[in-house]
């Protein structure tokens, strides 16, 4: 088993390579314990004790795929991923207050402090003319006030809102239902690229993950999560975007939806919406005016001068890192650190823009920052 002082990104990885420990065993795990760590060193009954069965403990005290562990590392490291856990300062603070928020989050391209100003835009997978262009419109205004466009890569409404968020200059989230090294559908290959260049591509699924089924719920919780509002463009009555605005509901976030003609399948659902409460949106306007505090609040907050605090194991690295780019085997030897812990505290000094990774895993230090002591 790994030892004690391994961190909190590495336990997590490894209860995500637990048979039959799923979200809800996850989230008594860490209501019951302080660490992860402590977890796979606690005794079976204090596994059950925390609401677990008898056959999950078992199946936690037998676990024994620590070579697995270091290999989603190894991945991670060679594919460019970032990976952030619950416990961590750059987990982000509105998704970590939903129920059963995700532990870990697998991340291609970069988390901005602007991102806490984000919309959600879903939809039909097959939109309409009208969708389309409703989508494009509202995505435009949104990204020319500055806000952030959070969808989900499938094709239809969500692909349009990431590239007409990419179109007119803005940041957009894509969160998928699969590892963030697999593109779905293949035909957004060259779109999930572009986003994780100038936005991010984020899962909370290990490297590799197929986009089975069961995973689209599970990823919509986040898509809303991450958002101070959803925007619904088109929906059937049986649209998976329905669960999306189901999700942002629980989690006390605004729903808006598009209008649609009465005898439109493709508008049934955002109708439905409507008549429940959801806010009806013919302009920009009727979605900015609910967040014109939070608006007002990040602007104030962004003109203030960027202070950047680091965590000691940060500052400890960052002295190891120059201007002249330097491989992550050297910060190895040189930092003592062994190579998963170099590359969780190296995802934070990049979050946090005090570092960039340049070509063949290369890391040198970004710009100058007034960084907290």
């Amino acid at each position: 088993m790994g030892d004690t002082l391994k961190d909190s990104t590495y336990y997590l990885i490894a209860l995500n390579l637990v048979d039959s420990i799923g979200q809800k065993a996850i989230d008594l795990l860490l209501g019951g314990f302080k660490t992860p760590s402590e977890i796979f060193h606690a005794s079976e009954d204090d596994l059950v004790s925390c609401g677990l069965r008898p056959s999950q403990a078992k199946r936690i005290k037998g676990f024994s795929r620590w070579k697995r562990v270091e290999q989603v590392f190894s991945i991670c490291q060679k594919k460019g991923i970032k990976i952030i856990d619950i416990f961590s300062d750059n987990y982000p603070q509105r998704l970590r207050e939903i129920a059963s928020p995700p532990p870990l989050l697998f991340l291609r391209g970069e988390l901005e402090r602007e991102d806490w100003l984000s919309i959600a835009v879903v939809g039909s997978r097959r939109p309409s003319a009208y969708g389309i262009t409703v989508a494009e419109q509202l995505t435009g205004e949104l990204v020319s006030l500055g806000l952030t466009i959070v969808s989900g890569m499938a094709r239809g409404i969500d692909s349009v809102a990431h590239k007409e968020a990419l179109k007119a200059g803005g940041r957009t989230i894509a969160v998928l239902g699969s590892g963030v090294d697999v593109v779905y559908p293949a035909e957004n290959r060259s779109l999930m690229e572009r986003i994780a260049v100038s936005g991010a591509v984020i899962s909370e699924f290990l490297p590799g993950t197929r986009p089975e089924r069961g995973n689209f719920p599970r990823r919509n919780r986040i898509i809303s999560g991450l958002s101070l509002g959803v925007l619904v463009v088109e929906a059937t009555t049986k649209s998976g975007t329905l669960i999306t605005a189901g999700y942002a509901i629980e989690q006390g976030r605004d729903v808006f939806a598009v209008p649609g003609r009465v005898n439109s399948s493709l508008s049934a659902g955002t109708n439905e919406l409507i008549k429940k409460g959801a806010k009806l949106v013919l302009t920009v306007e009727d979605i900015v005016e609910e967040f014109a505090h939070e608006i007002r609040q990040f602007l104030k907050q962004k003109s203030k001068p960027k202070r950047v605090e680091l965590t000691p194991e940060e500052e400890a690295l960052f002295r190891h890192i120059t201007d002249e780019p330097v491989h992550v085997d050297e910060l190895t030897r040189t930092s003592g650190l062994p190579l998963y812990k170099i590359l969780s505290i190296l995802t934070g000094l990049e979050i946090k823009g005090m570092v960039r990774q340049t070509e063949g895993k290369r890391f040198c230090r970004k710009k100058e920052v007034q960084q907290g002591v």
